[in-house]
């Protein structure tokens, strides 16, 4: 075999086309692996426009590659043996910056990426593309190609696409003309790729199979412990079992990998990624190769720092109080992107620059930081840079939490101010906001401001987030809030402006018994509970708009108090507000075949339906806006094309499978929720609770609730649903219900682990409400039908069912189909469960 580092422009350049063979995988990418590449891409698409001297190569991985027989034409054929994952994402990223330079009216650069990186200009057929995806992608390869209709469907390769295509228009919108060029040059010249080539006759699945099962190749950590040993000839032994041994053992792998990548960035290598730690510290440490005492002080400082991270992670070993709470509260919110701050304080403190308290108030203006920016829902991408930057740059000459508070409030750290703040806590969907445990933690720091004189063990009290104003409102409280619609405003439209904000929203112990009740039932059950908030609820006549507002200005007062703010406004001049942002990118996120409407995105981004229509109809470079109807499905008398086109919404809707009805309605089951769409674009959406499997397991209390509710409510379909689910149990299913006031049924498969996030149900059963949940947002994440293609057999067998219309823009998502379909099909429904788990037992019989 031949290897040769090459720029990715170089790999692909020529008459050749990869292929990636029968005995692969799908494309399998989701988009925390295109996150984290876009974010490489990204710091050295900042770093060109930001210098003008050439940036090397960042190392992308490896490609290994067999040659295949010489196609007609000449076109040279290889096979990707390993790394289509890489070059089938890079690929899909080539095409998104053509159709975004196409939109861009820049035809020129649209031609230019197409032939040089796309196609194989002068062949036809499969010969004319460059990569050609295994069968199962390649229809959806090839229309995100032909820019068909049905380009960025809702399989990973239309995933891959519509986010890269989010990625250009955002980025073009903030940074200008200049910034997709450079792009483009990163992209093709600054992405390293060692190529790996084997030769004619070898064997190609042999090859592939042994790199796929080597076991687990060494760590960074590894590697470094490696050199570093290597070069202490005489005082290898001593030093390993004085410092490295003990380091290693305290800390474990995982986080002795981490220690080695802050080491570097705490030193001001604040570039370095997790994969080059072991050159980067190699680099450094080269010039003490032949002095073995320098190179023990080195592994002892080394040692010392991971100590202080121990104290980061585990903030019970640290012994001043104050900055012990600073890192428990940094610790409850979870995630890493803070470490390098609170590890270079950690070091300020333990030499003296700066003491414990003043290390503590700087890591509350971090929490601070955090806090606005997940209430504001800022784009969290920037911020894992953000914090590895601030160890280098960090004012010396002031007492160290105002320079970390300077830091923070720069204008291009967006860290929001209190009008910001508060404006987004009246209008913002927080219930959608970063993840659950920060959402909860938020609510306990306010609850905890109010001082109580006995305060709640929140250590030990299990209390989840509850919604006064219920999120499923019974005629009752639609009535009461149509008290306050505005014009051309129905309850409903306002029920979801209102019902995620923080304003709304509470901590409680007894959601099941609040459930949606009315209001007076609820201030039963709050004005006896020991949250001082919930009695504050209680004190209210009514719950509406008037009080919801109210409470979310009370409690952006908490906040202000709570978390202080930037130093000065962090607005500059030609800001713009960031729910447009979020807009557009939803807009790119929806896969083709779908609509949503104004009402939807208006409450996803904190908005109202009228300015998000104004902003559509003004603001030309938006993609997708034919997408976004009325209320009732119908395009809007205003809508006009921007870019002089004359072909209608409808018809392009009609083209991608959207069906119309003769009133020109556009069908429910391809609407978009403002849910569907958070989910699409990445934020960790909480299900319902009524629509959560919350197990009983084979509870016969539960059991009977179940088809009490089922024979009083759907009393046409609960014979059928009843002998399904007795032939799921023969097929060695069992049932799951939940424990809210509408009994849902699950029924569950043991796809052979006891972990129960790997457990298996194809639907979910609402005896009261009358519909079946598809559950392909679950079923995307458990094997096999994290494969696409699974769960595109189990929509189409289903599909076939009279009275089932799924649609397959929704594959990851929870599309719905009425109950009373069991009525007549129980026993076609039965066949598709019986598919549904030999295609589970057929899976886990073939793994190792």
């Amino acid at each position: 075999m031949r290897a040769q580092e090459i720029t990715f422009l170089k790999l692909v350049q020529g008459e050749k086309q990869f292929q990636v063979p029968l005995y692969q995988r799908t494309y399998s990418w989701r988009r925390t692996h295109l996150e984290r590449l876009w974010e490489d891409v990204r710091e050295l698409v900042d770093e060109q426009l930001g210098s003008d001297t050439p940036h090397p190569p960042h190392f992308l991985g490896s490609v290994v590659l067999a040659p295949g027989l010489i196609q007609a034409g000449g076109v040279q054929r290889w096979l990707i043996v390993d790394g289509q994952q890489r070059l089938t994402t890079l690929m899909l990223a080539f095409i998104s910056l053509r159709d975004h330079y196409k939109d861009s009216g820049n035809a020129r650069a649209a031609d230019r990426v197409h032939r040089q990186i796309l196609v194989n200009e002068f062949h036809e057929g499969n010969g004319h593309y460059r990569l050609l995806p295994t069968q199962a992608d390649r229809a959806a390869y090839t229309a995100c190609m032909g820019s068909t209709p049905q380009a960025g469907g809702s399989d990973n390769i239309g995933n891959a696409y519509r986010y890269f295509r989010g990625v250009f228009a955002n980025g073009a919108a903030e940074n200008g003309d200049g910034w997709a060029p450079t792009v483009e040059t990163v992209l093709k010249d600054l992405l390293s790729i060692v190529e790996i080539t084997a030769q004619a006759g070898d064997n190609v699945y042999r090859i592939f199979e042994s790199i796929n099962n080597t076991g687990e190749g060494l760590r960074q950590s590894d590697l470094l412990r490696n050199y570093v040993f290597m070069l202490l000839p005489t005082r290898g032994e001593r030093v390993y079992a004085e410092l490295w041994l003990p380091m290693q053992q305290q800390l474990g792998p995982q986080r002795l990998e981490l220690l080695a990548w802050l080491d570097l960035v705490v030193r001001g290598r604040n570039k370095v990624t997790q994969t080059e730690v072991y050159r980067e510290q190699q680099t450094r440490l080269e010039p003490l190769a032949n002095d073995e005492a320098a190179l023990e002080q080195e592994i002892a400082a080394l040692a010392e720092r991971g100590d202080r991270l121990l104290r980061v992670l585990e903030p019970e070993r640290e012994r001043s109080a104050p900055l012990r709470s600073a890192l428990r509260r940094l610790v409850d919110w979870g995630g890493r992107t803070h470490l390098p701050l609170a590890l270079h304080l950690l070091d300020l403190v333990d030499t003296g620059q700066t003491t414990a308290e003043d290390a503590a108030e700087a890591l509350l203006y971090v929490e601070s930081y955090l806090v606005r920016r997940l209430i504001c829902q800022t784009p969290t991408n920037s911020l894992t840079r953000i914090f590895m930057d601030a160890p280098k740059e960090l004012e010396r000459d002031r007492p160290t939490a105002e320079a970390v508070r300077r830091f923070l409030s720069s204008p291009r750290r967006r860290w929001p101010a209190d009008d910001v703040m508060r404006q987004a806590m009246r209008s913002k969907p927080f219930y959608w906001s970063g993840q659950p445990q920060q959402r909860r933690l938020v609510l306990r720091r306010l609850e905890e401001s109010y001082g109580s004189a006995e305060p709640v063990d929140f250590t030990k009290a299990k209390l989840s987030i509850e919604h006064v104003l219920p999120q499923k409102p019974s005629r009752e409280w639609l009535d009461l809030l149509a008290e306050e619609t505005e014009v051309d405003q129905s309850p409903k439209e306002l029920h979801d402006l209102l019902v995620h904000t923080i304003g709304n929203l509470t901590l409680s112990g007894e959601n099941t018994k609040l459930s949606n009740h009315p209001f007076r039932r609820k201030q039963e059950i709050y004005d006896s509970s020991a949250l001082r908030m919930n009695q504050e609820i209680a004190t209210s006549l009514r719950w509406g708009r008037a009080e919801i507002m109210a409470r979310a200005d009370r409690l952006a007062e908490r906040a202000a108090a709570l978390w202080p703010g930037p130093v000065g406004s962090t607005a500059t001049a030609d800001d713009t507000w960031a729910g447009w942002q979020e807009l557009r990118t939803a807009l790119v996120a929806m896969p083709s075949g779908t609509w949503t409407t104004y009402g939807d995105i208006a409450e996803l981004i904190g908005s109202h339906p009228k300015p998000v229509g104004n902003h559509l109809a003004s603001t030309p470079e938006i993609i997708g806006a034919f997408r976004v109807l009325t209320s009732d499905g119908r395009v809007s008398p205003a809508f006009r094309w921007l870019d002089g086109r004359d072909d209608t919404p409808q018809g392009l809707l009609e083209q991608e499978g959207v069906p119309f009805d003769a009133a020109g309605r556009g069908h429910s089951s391809h609407r978009l929720s403002a849910a569907e769409l958070a989910t699409l674009i990445g934020k960790e959406v909480p299900q319902d609770a009524v629509h959560d499997p919350l197990p009983e397991g084979e509870n016969t209390q539960a059991a009977h609730r179940f088809e009490t509710q089922l024979a009083q409510n759907q009393p046409e379909a609960a014979a059928g649903v009843l002998a399904a689910l007795a032939f799921w149990r023969r097929q060695g299913g069992y049932l799951e219900y939940g424990r809210h006031d509408e009994t849902s049924c699950f029924p569950m498969l043991d796809a052979g682990t006891a972990s129960k996030e790997h457990r298996l149900w194809p639907m979910a059963l609402y005896p009261v409400t009358g519909v079946v949940e598809v559950v392909f947002q679950y079923l995307k994440d458990r094997a096999p039908f994290d494969d696409t293609e699974h769960r595109r057999q189990l929509l189409r067998r289903l599909n076939e069912i009279d009275g089932i219309d799924l649609p397959e823009s929704k594959l990851e998502l929870r599309p719905s189909f009425p109950l009373q379909v069991f009525a007549k099909h129980d026993k076609e429904i039965s066949a598709v469960l019986e598919w549904f788990v030999h295609a589970a037992a057929l899976d886990l019989s073939r793994r190792p």
